[in-house]
């Protein structure tokens, strides 16, 4: 496999606002980073929340664009790897990966397709297959626990904290403290990026100080930034702040563990961080230090490579590297004979 991804790219799928416009030199639908450039004209909507297909005509759209634009291949000469995520209701589980499956098949037509959860792939990428993922997404943070590389599906657990909420929160505490009205989505755009330039975790959030920073917007205004650095990811620990009625992260993660007897141990010294979340300064210390903070659990293990952003991707990649994956494979001769 690669060891990097060639194509990354927003699941947004944008059509015109005003029916009049098509034709017009422009297209029913705009996907990724084209839907995104035109967002100003675009009705833009997400395909896929918190972590799962949610309109399936547009996730349809985004896999041809995959193939035929981003990786230029045609889908039928390719076998076909698959992320999804074990949270998802279990009534639904059966009939979405049919679904995803019957897509690949029957309109792609790819000639072999496997899917793997994104826990799972992560514990790959970290060279391991038994641990607790914690998966930084863009509306929720799952938490995993893997066990020989089979999920303890029973155990998992999310928080409903995500990117989108930690750039929510940037942009009202500069609106709060600083009076920067930050409402376009040209603005927000800008918020989210000086939230993973400047934003990191606090080691101690009560008695942290920052001093000021500054941040260029692209009209060439400053802007300026101090403690707000820090306070946008405490929603993590503190889901209060945000008015969320949940347990922050550090305590959803140990009665995870807790739950746990005699795999308790190897767990705890296993918990593997990923996702565009997992990359903020101190996060891995400061789950560490909260976690440490209980008599039950007297010793634990972060791990945090430099590479996590990615790691699913890059479980995928050692996955479909391997000699025996090509056994794990559906077959479209198969699908077409059983259905």
């Amino acid at each position: 496999g690669d060891d990097a991804p060639r194509a990354v790219f927003p699941t947004i799928v944008g059509r015109i606002r005003f029916t009049g416009m098509v034709g017009m030199g422009q297209k029913d639908a705009y996907v990724g980073d084209e839907a995104y450039a035109k967002r100003g004209i675009l009705s833009v909507r997400r395909s896929i929340q918190k972590g799962i297909i949610s309109n399936w005509d547009d996730m349809e759209k985004i896999w041809h664009h995959t193939f035929y634009n981003e990786l230029r291949i045609a889908p039928e000469q390719h076998p076909t790897l698959l992320t999804d995520t074990c949270h998802i209701d279990v009534s639904s589980t059966s009939y979405y990966r049919e679904k995803i499956t019957q897509i690949m098949f029957e309109t792609l037509n790819v000639p072999q397709f496997y899917i793997e959860d994104q826990g799972v792939l992560s514990l790959y990428a970290s060279g391991t297959i038994t641990g607790m993922t914690i998966d930084f997404g863009y509306q929720n943070t799952r938490i995993t626990p893997i066990y020989q590389g089979h999920i303890l599906k029973d155990r998992c657990n999310k928080l409903d904290v995500g990117g989108y909420d930690i750039t929510g929160y940037i942009q009202r505490l500069l609106d709060e403290n600083r009076g920067y009205k930050l409402t376009t989505s040209s603005e927000r755009e800008c918020l989210r990026d000086m939230k993973e330039k400047l934003g990191y975790i606090s080691m101690n959030f009560q008695s942290e100080k920052t001093e000021e920073t500054s941040y260029e917007m692209p009209d060439g205004n400053i802007l300026k930034i101090g403690n707000e650095r820090f306070e946008c990811t405490e929603c993590l620990f503190n889901p209060e702040l945000i008015e969320k009625d949940s347990k922050g992260l550090d305590e959803i993660v140990r009665n995870c563990l807790n739950n746990f007897e005699d795999l308790k141990e190897i767990m705890s010294n296993n918990i593997v961080l990923s996702g565009g979340g997992s990359m903020f300064h101190n996060l891995a210390e400061r789950l560490k230090m909260e976690l440490s903070k209980s008599d039950e659990i007297k010793d634990c293990k972060i791990i945090d490579p430099p590479e996590r952003k990615y790691s699913v991707w890059i479980g995928a990649s050692i996955l479909s590297s391997l000699s025996t994956f090509s056994d794990l494979f559906l077959d479209k001769d198969e699908y077409d004979e059983s259905g």
